[in-house]
């Protein structure tokens, strides 16, 4: 049987697990969240495909995203990740993600979850597009734009509109697959 698929994940078995399985469903655990941020401004600069294949890496060196862990990380853990091959070793990206750790707590402590905060600006309701060709979903939105200044506001780091867009891509706040991708329907029933 023959699945139609978004074209951006063929050719890799990896990437088409993460789109059959993760890009696009709802996420509403924060760890999950917390995850996406730092692995969403890891790719800054790089292929998605990149960070994917150094993710279980990320996951063992940032004790599996746990962001009250990470918000603890000082200067020997820093130069201890930026040591490790299995990761991207990009000092301001380390850094700015022990600072997002902190801001991350912060907005947990303020809304109750970092779930409660992101869903609101969609009135917990995804946002179902329908390209139908990936030349027409964009890097960023409005939607993005405003999410973005929000967390910087809150003192979030390397975090912009682009990084934020594909946030709301990988846990489902939008709904980016093609139409004719089976799992664009799949997520809108």
């Amino acid at each position: 049987m023959n699945i139609s698929r978004c074209p951006w994940c063929l050719g890799s078995e990896l990437y088409q697990q993460y789109h059959d399985d993760e890009w696009g469903v709802p996420v509403h655990d924060d760890r999950r969240h917390f995850e996406f941020l730092v692995l969403e401004s890891m790719q800054a600069g790089l292929s998605w495909i990149t960070v994917l294949k150094k993710r279980e890496n990320y996951r063992s060196a940032y004790d599996d995203f746990d962001p009250k862990k990470v918000s603890k990380y000082d200067a020997r853990k820093v130069d201890e990740l930026l040591q490790n091959p299995g990761i991207i070793r990009n000092r301001r990206k380390i850094e700015a993600s022990i600072n997002n750790a902190e801001r991350f707590l912060e907005v947990q402590s303020e809304f109750g979850s970092f779930d409660n905060y992101i869903w609101k600006f969609v009135d917990n309701e995804p946002i179902i597009n329908s390209w139908k060709s990936v030349s027409e979903i964009p890097a960023y939105t409005e939607l993005s734009d405003h999410i973005t200044k929000d967390l910087k506001r809150s003192g979030f780091k390397f975090i912009g509109s682009t990084i934020i867009y594909s946030h709301l891509q990988a846990v489902g706040i939008v709904n980016d697959h093609i139409v004719d991708c089976f799992r664009h329907k799949e997520l809108i029933n």
